[in-house]
């Protein structure tokens, strides 16, 4: 694996990509060159697993074909609309690959959009001539509550990551290896807030403890410097010295956050990590990485009161997005302010 993580999985999603489009009708592998400066290839990814659906669904179901690949521009146009409110009651259980599958409401929207695109493109460059795509309208999502550690929970997932005073017999074997780097692994989540890819992505060259910053690749792939506190500092700062004590690491190997292997940490194994500790401490919640995240923009706006610069540390594009996430704060503060404006003096 090369120093970036990025490009390395850029082009593993590019090669994904071509794998997925074989699948589809040969002449959707134009739309896939036709969105390629604007989207990321994990977002052409998710199109093209969304898309391979849709055309499973519309030749199996509708059209009564064998074969996707005889699925022509034409009989797409000749779809009714009515077909794809049809679509999404499938998405609610199918088989593929020999696998039965289940959509959220979520999921269902993200492929329903993914295929309107997909018309969309074609239609605009008059491949076909009617759009029956675009009068569907995309299903109303039922709002969750956010989930997210309490302040009195933080402190025990840092501690329990620590001490492993609760850990089973198993993980108390390595935990002695790992808590340094867990701790510190938490902690900039929590003091930070940056998502599961970007902390993967973190090279050791790019934290400058001059000023308790370090630079981390967005969504997109823009480069952003982002900022932790002295207290997140001391646990890096202990964790990069363990890390540069251990002859083990290869001299080559620039990732920050290590395996036992000392090889780049996973995704999947920083979700175990989180899933591990999060379950001891609070084991009727659900606690993902990006629960952590959500904590982090939690405590946040109730320290600042300030959603633009919430949105601006979770790099989020759309503050309306910060917005949704944070609206049961936004009602604490209205009720907060109701007793901040004295009418008659005391």
């Amino acid at each position: 694996m090369s120093k970036n993580y990025f490009a390395d999985r850029n082009r593993t999603n590019e090669r994904r990509i071509a794998e997925v489009v074989a699948t589809l009708p040969p002449f959707a592998a134009d739309y896939f060159v036709g969105i390629e400066t604007r989207t990321s290839p994990l977002t052409r990814l998710n199109y093209a697993y969304d898309l391979r659906v849709f055309f499973l669904f519309l030749s199996e179901k509708i059209l009564k074909i064998t074969s996707v690949a005889d699925i022509t521009p034409e009989m797409l146009e000749d779809v009714s609309p009515f077909v794809f409110e049809q679509f999404l009651s499938f998405l609610t259980g199918y088989e593929m690959n020999g696998s039965y599958n289940t959509c959220s409401e979520q999921a269902k929207k993200r492929k329903l959009a993914s295929v309107r695109s997909f018309y969309k493109y074609f239609y605009n460059k008059g491949l076909i001539n009617s759009n029956p795509a675009s009068k569907v309208v995309l299903p109303k999502i039922h709002e969750k509550e956010i989930v997210r550690l309490e302040v009195n929970e933080v402190v025990e997932l840092l501690n329990e990551a620590e001490y492993g005073d609760n850990l089973s017999d198993h993980m108390k074997s390595y935990h002695e290896n790992t808590k340094v780097r867990d701790v510190a692994l938490l902690s900039l989540f929590l003091g930070t807030g940056i998502r599961i890819s970007e902390l993967v992505g973190i090279n050791v060259e790019d934290v400058d403890f001059s000023t308790n910053g370090f630079v981390v690749t967005r969504k997109g792939g823009n480069r952003t410097i982002l900022y932790f506190s002295d207290e997140v500092a001391e646990t890096l700062k202990k964790y990069i010295e363990q890390r540069n004590a251990d002859k083990k690491v290869p001299a080559t190997e620039r990732a920050l956050f290590l395996s036992l292997q000392n090889r780049r940490i996973s995704v999947r194994a920083v979700e175990n990590l989180v899933k591990k500790y999060a379950g001891i401490v609070t084991p009727l919640k659900h606690i993902t990485p990006h629960k952590l995240r959500s904590t982090y923009g939690t405590n946040l706006y109730r320290e600042t009161g300030d959603i633009y610069q919430v949105a601006d540390c979770l790099g989020h594009k759309d503050v309306n997005t910060t917005k949704r996430h944070y609206a049961a704060i936004s009602e604490e503060n209205r009720r907060r302010s109701a007793n901040v404006i004295k009418l008659r003096k005391d």
